[in-house]
């Protein structure tokens, strides 16, 4: 049910690498080693590669599933599959491209966090009171998140372009720390204290030299009211990309802030009696930058397993002619819990240096390549490629048939 179909296009990709690496004789996870991204680097459109790389979950993620032990070593109708990607983080969406944020601090020292950020599920709204908590040193529960609501919010791109916590986030921490600077200020009067020498932690401003010299954070805030200057941090963030840069004319340039990564690997099972397909395991490795909720993170990399993964064997739109036969949940056929595989998910942090904290996008790499793995592993059980996706029980009973005639389609 996924929107973008980006994954399907993908999977065609990753069968020709396949394809590639037969002929040249090259294991299909050492061809991918070879040709992934890195630190440095830059795509074919010019856009440079600051963070991570695509060869180490790759690596990780083929040592995690034995990826050696299997490959071309399972018996008959069973196979394993990889799929990888790139992922851009942060691209160009015009006025919608940055986000800002406003922090303000309650004469009660609690603060009151505005934000466009929005959550679908993701754990954004988890990600953006955990950066306030981190900076000012106030409890999750000190803190009142208002979101959603365009009367009031500020501008956020949404929950696109991979970016609340890239994007979003940033533009929270640079408003913390607007705060943040602003409250040790007053601090560094009252304390008579170095503004270096402060710090910030369990609702106190504290002393970094005599850990006895410190003040209630709320004393401060209080201060701050009564001088007419309350505490209100207020930060921003666009990505560092090319606005110039168009679709067509003008396809070269920084795309993305930065890029995260990601790579699958399925095993399944083909009954070729009727041409079901299970997946018993599913192994997948995202670099994420750093994790700052590494539960979200998992979260969201199961959720996109099952999403991509499971999906490439059940999800499709049915047509006849302009009228669709499966337009709601009766019709249209999801995974369901019984076939969810086990999932084993390897968080990889490169640490951007854009990210807040190092983060990046945490999540949609597994969706964009999950098809690609349970799709490859498929060719791989039952030695022909596939042409179409989903692989229903009626197109993988044509690849049989195709094999038995000797046809490769």
């Amino acid at each position: 049910m996924y929107g973008c179909h980006g994954r399907a296009f993908l999977a065609g990709n990753e069968a020709q690498l396949d394809m590639i690496a037969g002929e040249l004789n090259i294991d299909p996870v050492e061809i991918r080693i070879k040709n992934g991204l890195k630190t440095g680097e830059e795509t074919a459109t010019k856009s440079r590669i600051t963070s991570g790389s695509l060869g180490e979950p790759i690596e990780r993620a083929a040592e995690k599933a034995g990826w050696k032990t299997k490959w071309g070593k399972l018996p008959q109708n069973r196979g394993i599959g990889i799929g990888c990607v790139a992922i851009m983080t942060g691209f160009p969406m015009g006025f919608r491209s940055g986000s800002s944020c406003s922090v303000k601090l309650n004469d009660d020292g609690h603060a009151t966090v505005t934000t466009g950020v929005v959550d679908n599920g993701q754990g954004n709204e988890s990600m953006v009171v955990q950066i306030v908590s981190e900076i000012l040193g106030l409890p999750s529960g000190d803190i009142t998140l208002v979101n959603a609501d365009t009367e009031v919010t500020n501008l956020d791109p949404g929950a696109y372009s991979q970016a609340a916590t890239f994007v979003g986030g940033n533009a929270v921490k640079k408003a913390c720390e607007d705060a943040r600077r602003q409250i040790i200020e007053i601090a560094s009067e009252k304390l008579e204290e170095a503004v270096e020498n402060l710090d910030l932690r369990d609702r106190m401003v504290i002393s970094l030299r005599n850990s006895e010299k410190k003040m209630p954070i709320s004393w401060i805030t209080r201060e701050a009211f009564f001088r007419a200057k309350p505490v209100i941090g207020l930060g921003s963030y666009i990505p560092k990309i090319d606005f110039d840069r168009e679709w067509v004319s003008k396809p070269f340039g920084q795309m993305a802030g930065t890029y995260s990564f990601g790579a699958s690997i399925a095993e399944v099972e083909v009954d070729e009696e009727t041409g079901k397909i299970t997946v018993p395991r599913f192994v997948t490795a995202h670099d994420c930058g750093k994790a700052l909720n590494p539960m979200v993170v998992e979260g969201q990399m199961e959720g996109s397993a099952v999403q991509a993964g499971v999906a490439a064997i059940t999800e499709e739109n049915l047509w006849d002619g302009g009228f669709l036969l499966n337009p709601d949940l009766l019709e249209y056929k999801v995974p369901l819990a019984c076939n969810i595989p086990e999932i084993e998910t390897i968080i990889v942090e490169s640490g951007d240096p854009e990210g807040p904290f190092g983060a990046k996008e945490g999540g949609l790499s597994v969706r964009m390549n999950g098809h690609s793995a349970v799709a490859c592993a498929v060719s791989n059980a039952l030695g022909v490629r596939f042409s179409e996706l989903p692989l229903t029980p009626d197109r993988v009973m044509k690849m049989i048939d195709s094999k038995k005639e000797g046809e490769d389609r």
